[in-house]
């Protein structure tokens, strides 16, 4: 039986070291992880312990390390079945139980979907526009549905997955002024998800936090073309050598979303080598002060599966 719990644990230091910096605004907060991974590393044989060595569920470790939302990832179809419907059920219902809130994040894929890869669920791959746009209000309206009716309030969602450059290429895709037709989709997943959840938050999230002229492209694309959207999400993987200087301007970038667009912000994903835990702390404590400047327009920061130590499918900034 493999054993896990360092990595939590490490996280528990970090985030009492921010809160500890970050006291004024601490208990509004949103302090979570995406724990997308966890339901596969169980069956994989693994288990997770707390630091007196007890075995503990990983839902539970996390609430008393201080995590108050869990982040789970959809895809469409996957293979194997992990992160569809069913599975991101399991993982929902667990953190509900421990009182935790619940972000989604739709893919809209069958696997990863990123900056790199926005690529169409098989079942959509020779859909045109319109088809795609039903086909996202359905997945989504499908899924919320699907999580509501088994007993799981959700209160953020994510219309896509680190949409850069849009989402379902080709016809998604964003570049130079072109956005009207991602536009037209993430307004289908915001119709989808309101009709569920008239209360949960709709985030856009772009990876490179700290890049202000990516950012401003993309949201001024957004708000030229109609995008309808509640948050800004941003990634932030800086590494031990330039953590501080990333965290300047991931800051600057997230002052200037809130002046210019209105929008709080969030940093739906953080991380960083497990071996530098160190700068790892130092790190986070800083991105937490930075968004408490911010006031109620910093949501708070959710660590990318950090139960993936020690190096999960490759993964090594668990």
């Amino acid at each position: 039986m493999l054993k896990i719990g360092w990595s939590l644990r490490r996280w528990c230091a970090v985030v009492a070291l921010a809160m500890s910096a970050a006291a004024p605004a601490a208990a509004a907060l949103v302090k979570g992880a995406d724990v997308s991974w966890v339901s596969q590393q169980e069956s994989a044989g693994y288990s997770f312990y707390n630091a007196s060595g007890a075995k503990t569920d990983p839902f539970v470790l996390l609430k008393n390390l201080g995590a108050n939302t869990i982040r789970l990832r959809v895809w469409v179809n996957p293979s194997g079945g992990w992160c569809n419907g069913a599975d991101t059920l399991y993982k929902a219902k667990r953190a509900v139980a421990q009182g935790q809130k619940i972000m989604l994040t739709f893919h809209y894929s069958d696997s990863w979907a990123d900056p790199g890869q926005q690529t169409k669920p098989a079942a959509w791959a020779s859909h045109t526009l319109t088809q795609l746009q039903a086909d996202v209000y359905s997945h989504t309206q499908g899924i919320l549905s699907y999580m509501k009716s088994n007993g799981v309030t959700v209160d953020y969602v994510q219309v896509g997955n680190e949409i850069n450059s849009g989402m379902l290429w080709p016809q998604g895709q964003a570049s130079g002024s072109n956005f009207s037709g991602l536009v037209s989709l993430i307004n289908n997943g915001y119709t989808a998800t309101k009709a569920v959840f008239p209360n949960a938050k709709v985030v856009l999230h772009l990876a490179n936090g700290y890049n202000n002229t990516v950012f401003r492209w993309f949201f001024d694309g957004m708000k030229a073309n109609g995008a309808k959207y509640d948050v800004i999400g941003l990634s932030h993987y800086p590494t031990a050598s330039n953590w501080s200087s990333l965290n300047a301007q991931l800051s600057t970038n997230m002052a200037d979303m809130v002046s210019r667009y209105g929008k709080p912000v969030i940093v739906a994903e953080t991380g960083m080598d497990w071996q530098q835990a160190g700068a790892a702390k130092a790190m986070l404590a800083d991105v937490m002060t930075r968004l408490t400047a911010l006031g109620s327009n910093g949501l708070g920061v959710l660590y990318w599966e950090p139960q993936a130590y020690p190096g999960w499918q490759g993964y090594t900034w668990g």
